[in-house]
């Protein structure tokens, strides 16, 4: 009788067809994510306080225009007030970014910084 026995060994998936699952999940979850955003289930200012694993690696952009009537020019216009990059990361962000940006975006504050702009120029032509 054979005294080495061999017990079966556990296949594991390639490295690269693991990395592709888990990018598939990812863009579902952020898809399921910008589906309640746009139905208005859960509010962008969450998100960005929370963090959620599936917008950690999300574009602040991307989040923003996924609200309804947001697209490329408003969320560039409202990103340009904080100073902050439309590529900025929602998982990169410091502290203060989020607290100043989920303010920023709160219902009363969003309509003032929307329509309004960032510094008032009829002060300036009178000094």
């Amino acid at each position: 009788m054979n005294a080495t026995a061999t017990a079966p060994i556990a296949t594991v998936p390639p490295q690269h067809m693991r990395a592709l699952a888990r990018a598939n999940e990812v863009r579902l979850a952020r898809a399921e994510l910008k589906r309640r955003v746009a139905m208005e289930q859960v509010e962008v200012a969450e998100v960005i306080i929370t963090c959620p694993w599936e917008a950690h690696s999300m574009a602040v952009a991307d989040l923003l225009m996924s609200q309804r009537r947001w697209g490329q020019t408003r969320c560039r216009r409202f990103l340009a007030q904080i100073p902050m990059s439309e590529k900025k990361t929602v998982g990169s962000m410091t502290d203060r970014q989020r607290r100043t940006l989920a303010l920023m975006l709160s219902p009363a504050q969003r309509d003032r910084a929307c329509s309004a702009t960032p510094w008032p120029t009829d002060s300036l032509t009178r000094a």
